[in-house]
């Protein structure tokens, strides 16, 4: 990601496993409802970005560029605990949500599309 030497701790470093890419995937919670807001993605020093200000900060795979939560939009998410899975390929980043957590500008970015439920046979 870009020439960005990271300064994330080695014992987490060591921890991940990140995709092709050099990613791992960011699953973000609200942290007192526990709603399931959005998924991004983290390198090495987009985590470490996260853990150090406090501030949710991601790759963009679009853009090709580290992106803060918020710094356009104002819908900042302020970190509360980031945790590694059992597998070290997924974070849980529980945050408190300003405003609309997805870019179209609803809540969460799971609102809009509801594919299907259980069904009873």
């Amino acid at each position: 990601m870009g020439d960005v030497t990271s300064s994330l701790d080695p014992a987490i470093a060591d921890r991940l496993k990140r995709n092709a890419e050099g990613l791992v995937a960011a699953v973000v919670q609200q942290h007192d409802t526990h709603e399931v807001l959005m998924l991004g993605w983290m390198d090495d020093e987009a985590l470490h970005r996260t853990l150090t200000t406090g501030r949710a900060t991601y790759w963009s795979r679009s853009r090709r560029e580290y992106w803060v939560k918020g710094d356009t939009s104002g819908h900042v998410q302020w970190v509360k605990e980031v945790r590694l899975d059992c597998d070290g390929d997924t974070l849980l980043v529980k945050v408190d949500q300003e405003g609309a957590a997805c870019h179209t500008g609803d809540h969460t970015c799971f609102d809009a599309d509801v594919l299907t439920g259980p069904t009873s046979a």
